[in-house]
């Protein structure tokens, strides 16, 4: 293991405040950890799988988390780790990585991890066994399943609730596509179809599938959890990506991974709201586009909080009943303010939440020795 903290290009007042590389020869452990700032508390942030990555993505989904546990009012401060794996490894070999994972974070006190993309609870259980500390742990052994009460997909659509007038799309008879049919979309998909909204595109890794009056839902997400992309599914036609982006529609969920919407793809969005379902989905500069073309975005790290909620929940010993609870008070009042404050400052929704965020760390930041 190696502290590799230190002057990056990246950096600002807030962190990052630890950057280290992770490795083990004899298992073929190769993994980035940062800790972006603790000044709230112990870092907070999930454990991801996949066979890219880089310090400076890790940095900014550790950003996220500092962010997002902040203006979720936790007392937790940001960071995230990848493991540079294949997450469809066999068993065997995935369970060797996470136990050299969890042996080399051991003495990183101020990192908690939790489940991200490519890991899941019984992940955090084999890590929690070998450290004595993780979030989003199995119910068998305390735990809150984040990814079995879909906790992120329903901070998704409390988001979408808290905004409704704002944006002037009801959940009621509003058309929504979501991509990455995973656990989050299908979640946010399920709670959204309860509130009367319409799937009508979703993608996964393999392709996309759209129909203009809507999914079974039910069916596709059957179909779904017996292990089929949606690119089979009986209803619908198969799309390809660029189609699904520019598919019609009142609410759009990214739910996969960063940067799937570009300067470029936001031009072709024909769509009144997106609600960040990933982390750092879109590029600043779409971003700005998209509200240029009167497209409300609600940023990743105070519409997707729900997970990490639940999480310091968990962590704290709370009930699942109170998880859902903070999830929606938390996240209704936090849409609330920043919007309050696009209004009053005409500020971009991202710029108003980091504001409001950044506050809260620097006033933490205070209070340090």
């Amino acid at each position: 293991m190696t502290d590799a903290s230190r002057s990056t290009p990246f950096a600002d007042a807030l962190g990052p405040e630890k950057i280290v590389r992770l490795h083990d020869g004899a298992c073929g452990l190769n993994a980035i950890l940062v800790i972006d700032n603790t000044a709230v508390g112990p870092s907070l942030g999930g454990v991801r799988m996949t066979l890219d990555g880089s310090e400076e993505e890790c940095f900014r989904l550790a950003r996220a988390m500092t962010l997002k546990n902040a203006m979720a009012g936790l007392a937790h401060g940001g960071g995230k780790s990848i493991i540079l794996a294949d997450p469809a490894l066999p068993a065997d070999g995935k369970r060797r990585l996470l136990l050299a994972f969890a042996r080399a974070i051991r003495d990183i006190r101020d990192y908690i991890p939790g489940p991200d993309m490519g890991t899941n609870e019984t992940a955090m259980a084999l890590i929690r066994n070998q450290i004595g500390r993780a979030a989003g742990l199995p119910r068998e052994v305390g735990g809150i399943p984040l990814d079995e009460i879909g906790a992120t997909g329903f901070g998704l659509c409390v988001a979408l609730e808290a905004a409704q007038a704002h944006s002037g799309v009801n959940l009621a008879g509003a058309r929504v596509v979501i991509q990455g049919f995973g656990s989050v979309g299908r979640h946010a998909a399920r709670f959204l179809s309860q509130r009367g909204a319409t799937i009508v595109g979703v993608s996964d890794s393999v392709g996309a599938r759209a129909v203009a009056d809507g999914f079974d839902l039910e069916q596709l997400i059957a179909w779904k959890d017996a292990g089929h992309s949606v690119t089979t599914f009986a209803q619908g036609t198969a799309i390809d990506e660029a189609t699904l982006l520019a598919t019609e529609c009142d609410i759009w969920i990214p739910a996969a991974r960063p940067d799937v919407i570009t300067a470029a793809s936001a031009t072709t969005m024909r769509t009144h709201i997106i609600a960040q379902g990933a982390n750092i989905p879109a590029t600043a500069e779409a971003e700005a586009l998209l509200a240029r073309q009167g497209v409300l975005v609600l940023p990743d790290f105070v519409a997707n909080a729900g997970g990490v909620i639940c999480a310091a929940v968990e962590y704290a010993h709370g009930s699942q009943a109170q998880a859902l609870a903070t999830i929606d008070e938390r996240i209704r009042t936090n849409v609330q303010a920043m919007l309050d404050r696009v209004r009053q400052n005409h500020e971009l929704p991202r710029e108003a939440a980091f504001a409001i965020a950044r506050e809260r760390v620097q006033r933490a930041m205070q209070w340090r020795d």
